[in-house]
C-alpha cells in the first residue's frame, strides 16, 4: 500500500496529516490489549521532561487523531471581530504570515506525532513477541 510520493506530497499538511491517520490506524490494529502498554516507558527521544508510559501516548494519540477527524469544539479563540468583516491589508498580510507559521508548526508535530505512532506499534511489537 506505500505508494511513493513527491516532495511536494510530503510537505503538504494534507500528506502529514494523512501519514499521521495511517499511522495512528496501524497503531489501532495492531494494539489489541491496550492495557499491555502500562507501565511500558516510551523513549521521547531525549526530552526527559515527558513522564507517560506507551498506554498514555496511545491514548493520547487517539485523542489526537479523533479531534482531527470529527473536529474539536468552537470555544472562545479570541477573535474580536465579526464574521465578514473587511480587513486591511497590513491584516491580510499577518494572518499570511501567521497561517505559514502555524502550518509549518502543525506540520512538524504531525511528523513526531506520527513516529510516535510508529514507535509505539513496533515496540507492542516486540512486547508480545510479534515478529513481522
Amino acid at each position: 500500500m506505500q505508494v511513493t510520493e513527491s516532495l511536494t506530497q510530503k510537505k503538504s499538511l494534507f500528506g502529514a496529516m494523512s501519514r499521521f491517520i495511517g499511522a495512528i490506524d496501524d497503531m489501532d490494529r495492531t494494539v489489541l490489549v491496550p492495557t499491555l502498554l502500562r507501565d511500558v516507558p516510551v523513549d521521547h527521544g531525549g526530552d526527559e521532561d515527558i513522564q507517560q508510559d506507551m498506554y498514555g501516548s496511545f491514548v493520547l494519540l487517539k485523542s489526537i487523531r479523533d479531534n482531527m477527524e470529527r473536529g474539536v469544539a468552537q470555544g472562545d479563540n479570541g477573535q474580536d471581530k465579526e464574521p465578514g468583516c473587511r480587513m486591511d491589508e497590513e491584516e491580510d498580510q499577518d494572518l499570511e504570515k501567521l497561517f505559514h507559521f502555524h502550518l509549518n508548526g502543525l506540520s512538524t508535530v504531525l511528523s513526531k506525532l506520527t513516529l510516535r505512532a510508529n514507535t509505539l506499534t513496533t515496540r507492542y511489537k516486540e512486547e508480545i513477541g510479534c515478529r513481522n
